[in-house]
């Protein structure tokens, strides 16, 4: 459990100026917690709606042709005209996972949108990945 400091309780009363400047740059994220329920920064309350949003759909997506087919057989066990299939068996084998490949690439352009919206450049960061020709100690200890 964390103590509030007065500092952090004047902090968290500072109301956003509307999007005119990006917020990411008065906030140091490594200090921040982490709460999927509690988001302490802008960005992070964005981007969960987007991710809770995107697990609404997705969730209705793939488990809705299943439900539908418990709550209604004799509309979802009928032959479709184009395939021969039933109705269900379509819906699930097809339409389920491609439904779920859409979603991921809806979530990809809003995800760049915010991005951009937060001035957070996704080619500018810094890569930690050992350069070319050198060792890594993957096991924690060191190189030898």
């Amino acid at each position: 459990m964390s103590r509030d400091t007065p500092a952090d309780r004047e902090e968290s009363t500072i109301q956003s100026d509307g999007g005119t400047a990006p917020a990411h740059e008065d906030v140091d994220y490594l200090d921040r917690e982490v709460n999927l329920l509690r988001p302490s920064t802008p960005f992070m309350r964005d981007h969960l709606k987007i991710i809770w949003s995107s697990f609404v759909l997705w969730a209705l997506v793939v488990f809705g042709p299943v439900t539908l087919t418990a709550l209604a057989p004799e509309m979802m066990t009928v032959q479709t005209p184009l395939f021969g299939f039933p109705l269900h068996y379509f819906l699930v084998s097809f339409g389920a996972p491609t439904g779920a490949l859409i979603l991921a690439v809806v979530y990809t352009r809003y995800r760049d949108a915010l991005d951009q919206k937060y001035g957070i450049d996704p080619d500018s960061v810094e890569s930690t990945a050992p350069e070319a020709g050198e060792a890594t100690a993957a096991d924690g200890g060191v190189e030898q």
